[in-house]
């Protein structure tokens, strides 16, 4: 039996689909291979690109059989297709439809090949296995020396990892840019539970975003270093080192902070029941962490 997961979308989902599927293979005692190709080939408006080689992932490459070429659009519809009229628990290819948290999956059995495809945005997916979860990703440290120094930097202060993810140019009209406004009472939070904390910004425009946030400068460090997306494990890795988090719409920022800090962390999140937040594309339906904090 095997489990073949279409890993796709940014750093944070790529994570979360194989976090999924992981667990699905392990339930059921079934080989896990990735497709690491298809589910980029068409990325036209993003252009990403499969990220998972810096984890500590020994699943295997899907082969190009697996990976249904040739003829690979057609003949994955057609799977698609039959699927779709089929129980549940007879499907050859799981698509997700929708974005609620569905138990069935936590219970499926398995007979021969499943193709397992979506984004799986719930922590309820892989939570039972989460030490294997945590030991398959490990991030490979870069080695490079700004990235060595910035670590030092972290580990040497009550560090707090502070996301702002920008869907829409800064300075533009947006119903998908978190507000000012959550920063500001997410800080509060993190005044209010600890001593001198210093913020790490990781940001797509880090300038704009401190100018956003109006931080005093001496108590902000922004981390620009790390260009394109084939560097995003590096930001990642830097972020699960800081000791405490406040993330933004985004499942890269949830990674950081899911995967780092300390016991005694504190993570803080959009309360997505604040009006403000309610047509943002911030897709993490299920429930959080019961410990993080959500304002």
């Amino acid at each position: 039996m095997k489990v073949i997961v279409r890993i796709k979308g940014g750093l944070g989902n790529q994570l979360f689909c194989y976090s999924a599927a992981r667990r699905l293979a392990l339930n059921n005692n079934a080989e896990l291979v990735i497709d690491n190709v298809t589910g980029f080939a068409r990325d036209q408006e993003y252009k990403r690109v499969y990220e998972l080689d810096n984890f500590n992932i020994t699943s295997r490459k899907a082969t190009s059989s697996e990976r249904l070429v040739p003829f690979e659009r057609y003949r994955r519809g057609v799977m698609k297709f039959l699927s779709r009229s089929k129980p549940f628990e007879k499907k050859s290819y799981l698509e997700q439809l929708g974005q609620d948290f569905d138990e069935r999956l936590l219970t499926l059995k398995i007979k021969g090949t499943l193709y397992l495809d979506g984004l799986w945005q719930n922590e309820g997916y892989f939570k039972d296995v989460e030490t294997t979860i945590r030991n398959d990703l490990r991030i490979s440290p870069p080695i490079d020396i700004l990235n060595q120094y910035m670590a030092e930097t972290i580990r040497s202060s009550n560090a707090v990892a502070l996301h702002v993810r920008w869907f829409e140019s800064p300075g533009t009209t947006s119903i998908n840019n978190i507000s000012a406004n959550y920063y500001q009472r997410a800080i509060a939070q993190i005044e209010a539970m600890t001593d001198s904390p210093h913020y790490f910004l990781f940001s797509d425009d880090p300038e704009a975003a401190l100018t956003k946030l109006a931080l005093d400068k001496e108590r902000v460090t922004l981390v620009a270093h790390n260009k394109g997306k084939k560097n995003a494990y590096a930001d990642l890795w830097l972020m699960t080192l800081c000791r405490h988090f406040i993330t933004a719409n985004s499942t890269f920022s949830w990674w950081g902070a899911w995967l780092g800090g300390d016991k005694d962390k504190i993570v803080v999140y959009p309360n997505l029941k604040i009006t403000e937040y309610k047509i943002t594309p911030w897709t993490l339906t299920g429930e959080m962490p019961s410990a993080w904090l959500s304002v």
